[in-house]
């Protein structure tokens, strides 16, 4: 699974930190590229501001994406990756604390491939995300193009 780079989106430190934790207690060594809002989050995608000069068709594996993002938010991240012809197949995962069903429909209406609710239970959220990685960087078989 090494070899294939993981997108996370997310700006609370905590949240950063548990996440990277979870990705670690499950053996996932892969590549973690943190953007901290949704302006960070897009310029890494397709290679502009700070990472300008980057392989933008170096794709990650998936995109962890919070819905509340300063400067952008994952909602219209999530809406600017599906209208990118280069970006519109990229796996999506909504990774967020919103329990609010608008914030789901709006996800799965704009294309996201999944929405998981973080756990609040560290342990909960430990097999949450091996589950996510051994499904969307070991089982899963994302399209050529």
């Amino acid at each position: 699974m090494n070899d294939k780079t993981i997108l996370l989106v997310e700006d609370n430190p905590d949240d950063e930190l548990l996440t990277l934790e979870a990705l670690e207690a499950n053996r996932i060594g892969n590549n973690v590229i943190v953007a901290r809002n949704g302006v960070e989050a897009l310029d890494y995608l397709f290679g502009e501001g700070a990472y300008a000069g980057r392989d933008a068709m170096d794709w990650p594996a998936v995109v962890l994406l919070d819905l509340k993002l300063p400067k952008i938010d994952g909602l219209e991240v999530l809406r600017r990756i599906r209208t990118d012809e280069r970006t519109r197949l990229l796996p999506v995962v909504i990774l967020t604390s919103s329990n609010e069903e608008e914030d789901r429909l709006k996800g799965y209406t704009l294309g996201a491939n999944s929405y998981v609710r973080k756990p609040v239970d560290f342990d909960q959220f430990i097999k949450a995300a091996g589950q996510l990685g051994l499904y969307w960087l070991l089982l899963n078989e994302a399209p050529r193009g």
